[in-house]
């Protein structure tokens, strides 16, 4: 795993297609962006991709993670200006992304909310055990993490290296690092007057199975506020969805409407199908 120790920065895949849209990913609680390995690929085939790894000893506010997160936007379409932005968030990076999105809300051509956090505090039970997150020893922390992984994934659909990659990664966030994005969470807010301003379409994907958090009540919640929203439920999912083995992150944004030159983009996906068999 990718060692980042000073500020959060953009992980580049091999291929670099500044032709293509940029895609821009937030990850999970983790902060590594390691874990979108699996979609990478299908991602590739209509954009330019960019994952955001937040440091492990990273203790900065929302504000100031926005304020990252769009310098390292900024600097990208520093190398083509005219090409359109997705900006995609996963659960805590589904809260950051609003708060990205809310701040500069012209700069995105569309966004994806993936099980978005802000659903946190309808959980009152995590909201009150995670008080006590820096008070666990470091040996009972990695039980911790294997007693979560049920609730944070439906273990089933995920591939094994895939299930022992998501425990290690959930392992390398320090408990204070944890302690404190928890907080984050705890009082996370947007405005209904701030996610109105995000006019673009916005797909909420949701997994209806999710036992971490209330997903689908909370993309209820949003699809009600949003002014162009769209909504696709997985109904078998956890809350990790983007790492089961038949999730397609691309293919949900291509039967959603949701890519631009969507023709050339199913053709592109449906070659490399074939080419695959």
């Amino acid at each position: 795993m990718p060692k980042v120790e000073l500020k959060p920065c953009f992980l580049t895949p091999n291929r670099v297609q500044v032709e293509y849209p940029l895609f821009v990913y937030l990850p999970g609680l983790d902060g590594t962006g390691e874990l979108l390995r699996s979609q990478t690929a299908g991602l590739e085939v209509g954009f330019d991709v960019r994952c955001l790894a937040i440091p492990r000893q990273d203790l900065t506010t929302w504000d100031e993670l926005s304020n990252n997160v769009l310098d390292l936007i900024h600097a990208e379409l520093e190398k083509s200006s005219q090409r359109p932005v997705y900006l995609c968030g996963e659960s805590f990076g589904g809260c950051l992304a609003m708060k990205v999105a809310t701040q500069a809300p012209q700069l995105f051509k569309r966004i994806i909310l993936v099980n978005p956090a802000s659903a946190f505090q309808l959980r009152p039970w995590l909201s009150w055990t995670s008080q006590f997150t820096s008070l666990v020893p470091e040996c009972f922390y990695d039980l911790g993490a294997l007693g979560l992984l049920p609730f944070l994934a439906s273990l089933a659909r995920i591939p094994r290296n895939v299930r022992h990659e998501l425990l290690k990664t959930m392992r390398s966030v320090p408990p204070d690092t944890l302690t404190w994005r928890l907080s984050l969470l705890k009082e996370f807010s947007v405005t209904e007057a701030q996610l109105r301003q995000l006019t673009q379409a916005v797909l909420l994907i949701v997994a209806a199975s999710d036992r971490l958090l209330p997903s689908l009540n909370e993309a209820k919640r949003l699809l009600s506020i949003l002014p162009n929203p769209k909504m696709a439920v997985l109904p078998d999912s956890g809350h990790a969805c983007l790492l089961e083995h038949n999730i397609n992150l691309y293919k949900i944004l291509l039967d959603q409407n949701f890519v631009e030159h969507q023709i050339k983009a199913s053709q592109e996906l449906e070659a490399k199908g074939s080419t695959s068999q």
